[in-house]
This record gives C-alpha cells, sequence and structure tokens, in this order.
C-alpha cells in the first residue's frame, strides 16, 4: 500500500494560499440592513465629523466656566436661564457672562458657553433663573465637533466583521450601501455506508452521519454560503457524479471520509480525474487530521478539501485550514490567543504537529488549560473543548504548569 507523503501544516496552509489567489472571493455591495456578520471588503472613511456640532454629554445648563467660579453647595451662583434648547434642534441664544441655557443630553450647546453643570448641581427659580452649585471647568460635558469621528478618519478597516457596534458606526456615518466580500459557495458531501439519517436508529455497524451537520454548521459560523449538504454511500460513480455537479457551482467542495488508503477510500483518484491540477496535498502531518487531501480545480476556480472520517478531526482540519483560509483572502484579523497555564505534562508527537482540545478553568495563578482527551471520531471532545493548543512537529511536549496559547474556535 502506498504511503501518504505528508505536507506540515504550514506547507499545506502555504499550497492553498496560492491555490486561493486564483480564485479571491469577489466583492458587492449590500444594504445596510443585510449586512450583518458580513466582512467589509474596503477601508471605510468618514467624509464628515462626528459630532458634527458641539454637544452636551449630560442634562444641564451650558454656561461660561468663569461665572461658576466659588460656588457651592452652600453659596451657589445665580444666572439668567436665556433658553431651554430642544434635542434635535439648533441653539439660538448666544451666553455671555451671567446668563446660561438648559440643554439635554445630546443636544446642541449654544455658542459662547464653554462649559456644562449637571442638573443634579441646579435649582430652578421661576422660567429664566437658576442657582448653581457647582464650581465647573473650561470644557466640562462638552463633546467636541469632530472628537469622536474626523472627516478622512478611517473609521472601520477592510477585513471587520460587521457587528452591532460597526452597524451603528456605518449608519452614524450615513452608510446606505456597505462594501463586503461575496462568500464562497460551499458543498459538504459526507461519504460512507456505515451513515444513516440522525432520524433513523443506526443497526450493527452504523452510525449517525455527524459531520454533514457539524461542518454545514461550520460552514455558516464562518461566514460562508451553504449551498449543499448531504451524505453519500461508498460508490465511486455515485460519489463522482456528486463532485462533478458541486464543482460546478460552489466556490469549495469538502468532502468527509474516503480520504485515506483504505479499499473504499476513492476521494483522491477522483479528484485526481476530475480535476487538471488536481491533488497538490495527500496527508498532512498533523494530529488528528493526517488522512487530508487538498486540491484546485483551475477550469472552475474551485477548491477541493478531503477530511478525515472522523467527526473532531474533521472539524479541527476544516478550522485549521479552511477557516484560516477564509480569513486570510478576506484580510480579517487572527482572533488573539488566550494565554494558560498547563494542568499536566504532555508529551508530543515527532513529525507531527498536535491540535490538542483543551477546556478553560479559572485557578488561583491565573487561567488554566485542561487536556480533553479522546480519539478523533468522538466528537464529545469538540463539544466540551473551548479551544486548542499547537504543539510544534519538533516539540518534545508540554509541561504542567507551563504558559501556553490557547486558540478559539
Amino acid at each position: 500500500m502506498k504511503l501518504l507523503k505528508v505536507d506540515t501544516l504550514a506547507q499545506a496552509r502555504e499550497r492553498l494560499l496560492k491555490a486561493a489567489k486564483e480564485c479571491l472571493p469577489e466583492t458587492e455591495q449590500v444594504a445596510l440592513a443585510d449586512a450583518s456578520d458580513r466582512i467589509l471588503a474596503e477601508d471605510i472613511v468618514s467624509g464628515e465629523m462626528i459630532p458634527a456640532f458641539r454637544r452636551s454629554s449630560v442634562d444641564g445648563y451650558a454656561v461660561c466656566s468663569k461665572d461658576t467660579a466659588g460656588a457651592t453647595e452652600s453659596i451657589p451662583v445665580f444666572l439668567k436661564v436665556l433658553e431651554e434648547v430642544e434635542i434635535g434642534h439648533p441653539a439660538v441664544s448666544k451666553i455671555e457672562p451671567g446668563t446660561c441655557a438648559y440643554v439635554p443630553t445630546g443636544g446642541m450647546v449654544p455658542e459662547g458657553a464653554d462649559a456644562m453643570v449637571m442638573v443634579e448641581y441646579s435649582e430652578r427659580f421661576g422660567t429664566d433663573e437658576v442657582a448653581l452649585y457647582e464650581n465647573v471647568p473650561y470644557g466640562k460635558c462638552i463633546v467636541l465637533p469632530g472628537e469622536d469621528v474626523k472627516t478622512g478618519d478611517i473609521v472601520l478597516k477592510a477585513g471587520t466583521r460587521i457587528g452591532p457596534a460597526q452597524a451603528g458606526t456605518l449608519a452614524a456615518l450615513g452608510v446606505v450601501q456597505v462594501p463586503v466580500f461575496k462568500p464562497w459557495k460551499v458543498a459538504v458531501l459526507s461519504t460512507g455506508d456505515e451513515l444513516v439519517r440522525i432520524d433513523q436508529v443506526p443497526g450493527p455497524g452504523q452510525v449517525r452521519d455527524i459531520n454533514t451537520w457539524a461542518l454545514s454548521c461550520y460552514v455558516k459560523k464562518t461566514g460562508l454560503e451553504l449551498v449543499s449538504a448531504e451524505a453519500v454511500r461508498d460508490e465511486e460513480v455515485l460519489l463522482e457524479e456528486k463532485i462533478r455537479e458541486a464543482v460546478k457551482a460552489c466556490d469549495l467542495i469538502l468532502i468527509s471520509g474516503g480520504s485515506s488508503q483504505g479499499k473504499k477510500d476513492m476521494t483522491m483518484e477522483i479528484l485526481n480525474r476530475i480535476s487538471k491540477e488536481g491533488v497538490f496535498t495527500h496527508g498532512l502531518a498533523l494530529k488528528p487530521g493526517k488522512p487530508t487531501i487538498l486540491g484546485y480545480d483551475k477550469e472552475k476556480h474551485t477548491l477541493l478539501g478531503g477530511l478525515p472520517g472522523h467527526p473532531a478531526a474533521a472539524l479541527a482540519v476544516f478550522h485549521l485550514l479552511f477557516v484560516w483560509l477564509w480569513k486570510q483572502v478576506t484580510d480579517q484579523p487572527d482572533q488573539p490567543p488566550l494565554e494558560a497555564f498547563m494542568t499536566t505534562n504532555l508529551a508530543g508527537a515527532p513529525g507531527k504537529t498536535t491540535c490538542l482540545l483543551v477546556k478553560l478553568q479559572m485557578a488561583p495563578q491565573g487561567l488554566e488549560a485542561e487536556p480533553v482527551f479522546g480519539k478523533s471520531g468522538l466528537i464529545s471532545t469538540m463539544a466540551e473543548a473551548d479551544g486548542y493548543v499547537l504543539i510544534d512537529m519538533n516539540q518534545e511536549g508540554l509541561k504542567k504548569g507551563e504558559q501556553v496559547k490557547v486558540y478559539r474556535f
């Protein structure tokens, strides 16, 4: 039997990225209402100042700060109230020494005023006089024009995922149409005669189809468009037909199972037949994840991924290769890892990068990383884990108490 000629994780990523440069995601303009969780394709540059006027950050009175010198709870200063500014309307008065104006939070501060006295430190007498019990410094509680955003500022960078704060920023700038990356279209095919539907009771030697559902969920979470997802029997003609159909419609094909060297592991042969370029990686120096296939159909501009059949291994490979790749081609920043201390000694795997699943827990000395042990076929290990630690292929292992970087899924 021919042995796999494995690539390191770094080599596989380099090959994938080279192929992906020929099928970079397109961009499109979408309405702000439809931009949630999409990835910005361009920098957003402000064409205006925010705020555009001097704005009060409190409910209170706009004053000349010098007028409040010496004011206390027992010795207030008395000022004439010229105006009550309405929120959403311009201030019309000009504040001079001895005068003031009431301004609500977010309201426009009148010309001449240089500070705000909070309403809690005031007492109104009639309609046009107020006693102030606070000595305020120049500029207190006034937000200046452009203090939040200046004209020409890059407020959001390309590669930013649009969440609530980003949507609010775009709305504040009046951005109606948002430039975003079009998500890759993805097909998921899980292979195996042992697979049955999730609504069926497995017979002897059978298991419910896990990978179709787990990978589909992860594809959507990554921000990609799931076009199709199904389980396929280990019949070469049928599998080839399904892959050919998917290649025509998708940017990325994920095939779980059939990627090793067993009698029914036919993925590589099929991919080599349907693609001129075929497979460029067959075997990954990764634990778990050795039986991984990577290829590219240059004619159809489709990336091809054969993942291990074991669920935890399939998800780990998808994360380490394809989630990583999508972030690379869309300029998304890496999520900073957490620092934690190992709870036990652990040996590495010579010649392989180890993806060690861990769960996190707080301890007196800080965050601890406890290994989640289990075979790569156990989906429960992935569900229990909070993240993973990478042990380099040249590293002997990890020691109890050693500080490690924990990456989140």
